[in-house]
């Protein structure tokens, strides 16, 4: 479907996007990234070589105009962002990246046409619920980062109805897998097995809806795959499943096969935390023809046997 497509990401150096990259290279794309500096690329290193970077600011509208013009993508996955890891919280940064970064790069990608735009949203964009999160709830964010996910998730909606433009938005909850960040759950206790440490956690109880990397990748795919179904839409790409951070912390430890013992309560977050953090997926299982296809139980056994045959790159690069 993607071979010699023209693909543009943004954010292909983080988490998604890498995975993403490279899916799409495996699919004879001819891909495009946008880079700023000084990006740590420590994902990218044995890929870099086969796509095309461009180095520019999304808030640079004069180079990004110029740079979208020359690639013409007929495909835009943009996943650009900033604001998710507790250390990120420069607001000024988060409002502009996340916002003002999504309208200008929807608005100048018009100008060159495109075949379908992807914008990347997040389940933080809901706020506190008490039920399975379903795409039509009323959107009550608490937090900068799920304001400015969120507005930029409506204003790629308002495009999209109002000019009848192929955007949309994949909403998503909680991934984990390959290249994910070290001090993220999945990826800190993982390492702690391999290094022999006991995890330091916080509370056990916590709930989330945690998706694998290769199921999220497949959504993305999938979504370039119905462009005439998806314009216009707003997709949960979760597991439709909730569990606790106790439950996941567990079925690592059994996969690693480590006798560590996990340090409950060793710090504390001081998020407010949602009893209820499942996905309703009817609407993307409907329209991509898409589910997942990994449980946690094999989507964390692949992890740990990633991470195994990766540790190396790790510590290489310090991360």
């Amino acid at each position: 479907m993607l071979k010699k497509k023209k693909i543009l990401i943004t954010g292909a150096a983080g988490f998604i996007g890498s995975n993403l990259l490279r899916r799409c290279l495996e699919e004879n794309a001819e891909v495009y990234i946008l880079s700023i500096k000084p990006a740590n690329k420590w994902r990218l290193e044995n890929v870099l070589s086969h796509v095309q970077e461009h180095c520019v600011n999304l808030l640079d509208l004069d180079l990004l105009e110029k740079t979208v013009a020359s690639i013409s993508p007929e495909i835009i996955f943009h996943m650009a962002a900033y604001g998710v890891y507790s250390s990120q919280k420069d607001v000024k940064k988060i409002i502009e990246t996340n916002l003002l970064g999504t309208i200008n790069l929807v608005n100048i990608c018009k100008k060159t046409g495109f075949e379908l735009f992807v914008n990347t949203g997040s389940v933080f964009e809901y706020g506190i619920k008490n039920s399975p999160l379903k795409e039509s709830d009323m959107l009550e964010p608490i937090s900068d980062y799920g304001i400015s996910k969120a507005a930029a998730t409506l204003y790629c909606q308002a495009v999209a109805k109002k000019e009848n433009r192929p955007v949309v938005t994949l909403r998503l909850f909680t991934p984990y897998g390959y290249y994910e960040e070290p001090p993220r759950l999945v990826p800190s206790v993982i390492l702690s097995c391999l290094n022999g440490e006991n995890p330091k956690l916080s509370s056990p109880g916590s709930m989330r809806d945690f998706i694998f990397i290769e199921d999220v990748v497949d959504a993305y795919i999938k979504a370039a795959e119905n462009v005439r179904k998806v314009s216009g839409e707003i997709l949960n790409i979760g597991s439709g499943k909730q569990c606790s951070v106790g439950e996941v912390v567990n079925t690592i430890l059994r996969s690693s096969g480590n006798s560590v013992i996990p340090r409950w309560d060793s710090f504390s977050d001081n998020r407010i935390e949602s009893k209820m953090l499942e996905a309703n997926i009817l609407k993307a299982e409907r329209m991509l023809n898409w589910r997942p296809n990994y449980s946690l139980e094999q989507g964390l056994e692949k992890s740990v046997k990633w991470f195994k045959e990766n540790i190396g790159l790790y510590k290489k690069h310090k991360v």
